[in-house]
């Protein structure tokens, strides 16, 4: 499919063609404003296909085996007759703002399942490690008929709060250790989970699994709970052996099926969507600013002027603000 008509590729998104979806999914991400206005149409025209689909965030430090693991695990839940996407988030090239290819290369076995749509996609040095487009594209895989969506993320920072803002659950993944070593967690993150599991618990890494998920259902008892009657469980697997995946699956379906039944879901796609116009609107906001003349000047002068000490973040900000809001006058 080679049209950029925005019905001719609308109709092939939602008929489940992953050419199209494909090219959907470029136009959102693209920078260009005649690839984002055809992007906003699709997107528009696609909603009432959208919202159907269970939304899983899985993150995990790195090392975990976060790409080993979602290969078996997809091959299990598309095995359950579903269809699943995988926008699997990864680090910028510095030289060539593209994506590494890193993440599809390891899920060889699940990119050749046709029931499987995998895009990589760069994060564009968003803290976070969350591409700007990912809700977007999550909405066009909807359309496209995958009624699983995983977001995978880079483990860094602060890439656990991005993606618990734009799905429905977040799976916290953990290598075994010991010790020390479970201060490397942030409490934060403990806090946004909804399901912590120990990946690796296989071989002589058993017992080390089992016992790292126990000193972490003790700390979860100094944290805040994430749902007072649902606290976050923690269990364990292995994506070499399949020990414990089936019933990990089990209950994060269960999980999803408890916080769509309560109204829980509807109050946080809202209030998801609501967080994104707010974050779509500085983006706009900023974009015209750099397309300013007279700003971009400004700007070069009083980035001199932080350089040398003449003058503060702050008061350079303002002088900014003030030009952009005089130049609207």
């Amino acid at each position: 499919m080679s049209s950029t008509q925005p019905e001719e590729l609308l109709e092939g998104l939602i008929q489940g063609d992953r050419r199209a979806l494909a090219r959907c999914i470029t136009m959102a991400e693209s920078t260009r404003p005649d690839h984002r206005y055809i992007a906003e149409q699709i997107i528009e025209g696609a909603l009432p296909h959208t919202g159907r689909a269970l939304r899983l965030g899985i993150t995990g430090t790195p090392g975990v085996g976060k790409s080993t693991f979602i290969n078996v695990f997809g091959k299990l839940i598309t095995g359950d007759g579903h269809r699943l996407a995988v926008l699997a988030i990864d680090p910028s090239s510095a030289a060539v703002s593209g994506a590494i290819l890193g993440d599809k290369t390891r899920m060889g076995e699940l990119a050749a399942n046709p029931k499987v749509f995998i895009r990589p996609s760069p994060s564009g040095g968003i803290s976070g490690g969350v591409a700007s487009r990912t809700r977007d594209a999550i909405l066009l895989c909807e359309a496209a008929g995958y009624d699983i969506v995983f977001v995978e993320t880079v483990g860094v920072g602060q890439s656990e709060i991005a993606v618990s803002q734009m799905t429905d659950l977040l799976l916290l993944l953990l290598a075994p250790v010991g010790g020390d070593d479970l201060q490397g967690i942030k409490r934060g993150v403990l806090e946004l989970a909804d399901v912590i599991a120990v990946n690796k618990a296989d071989g002589e890494l058993i017992n080390l699994a089992e016992q790292t998920a126990n000193e972490y259902r003790h700390a979860l008892h100094l944290v805040r709970p994430k749902r007072a009657e649902s606290p976050t469980e923690i269990v364990t697997c292995s994506a070499l052996t399949g020990n414990g995946m089936a019933e990990l699956w089990a209950k994060l379906l269960s999980l999803h099926q408890h916080v769509a039944q309560s109204g829980e879901l509807t109050t946080l796609r809202g209030r998801q969507a609501v967080a994104q116009l707010d974050a779509e609107i500085q983006a706009l906001l900023f974009a015209q600013a750099n397309a300013n003349d007279a700003f971009n000047r400004h700007r070069a002068e009083l980035q001199d002027a932080l350089r040398n000490g003449s003058t503060s973040v702050s008061a350079a900000a303002r002088s900014l603000a003030a030009l952009l809001i005089a130049d609207r006058e």
